[in-house]
């Protein structure tokens, strides 16, 4: 029991601890976020990776908009290779008020909600950049499982420019066959 309670202490902390103040500007979201088209599979690209994605393969994060307005999350992966474990876990997303819908806090564990920023988002909902105030974690996400190098390029610099140190992303591997 100690054991688990110390887990979740520190868990708890690394959490808060992303809430302090490192010097820089908030990450401007986008200006509105259609929920409905928002919603569905995105492939995860690149990251910063929180702890539990470090080794992650073939991840995929799923929203569905539940009829009490919360964002029910699904991230599933593979750990360690494409024959790895299969790892699930299911946060529930909180659209803060008045932000266009593009802020969101990230609930793995109750109370706390991460800081979850929409920052850059394709006209065409076709890909997404999803950023923090604290600069630990992003995540470049598409509705398919790869994109062009040109955009990757184009989605590390905007990242870039948010203050993040893009040398830490992780391109996250994504093999998928034509029956997927």
């Amino acid at each position: 029991m100690k054991k688990l309670l110390n887990s979740a202490l520190v868990s708890l902390c690394t959490l808060l601890g992303g809430c302090a103040s490192n010097g820089l500007p908030p990450v401007a979201a986008v200006p509105q976020v259609d929920l409905q088209r928002f919603m569905g599979d995105w492939y995860v690209i690149a990251c910063i990776p929180t702890a539990i994605e470090t080794q992650a393969y073939n991840a995929i994060e799923s929203y569905r908009l539940d009829s009490d307005g919360t964002i029910d999350t699904t991230f599933t992966f593979y750990k360690g290779g494409f024959d790895g474990p299969f790892k699930r876990y299911n946060p529930r997303g909180f659209v803060v008020e008045n932000s266009g819908n593009a802020i969101w806090g990230m609930q793995f564990i109750w109370p706390v909600k991460a800081d979850f920023r929409i920052a850059y988002l394709a006209p065409d909902y076709s890909s997404t950049v999803i950023a923090r105030n604290a600069r630990d974690y992003v995540w470049i996400m598409a509705r398919t499982p790869t994109i062009s190098d040109a955009h990757y390029e184009e989605l590390t610099r905007f990242v870039e420019s948010l203050g993040y140190d893009t040398a830490k992303l992780r391109k996250v591997p994504q093999q998928w066959d034509a029956a997927s």
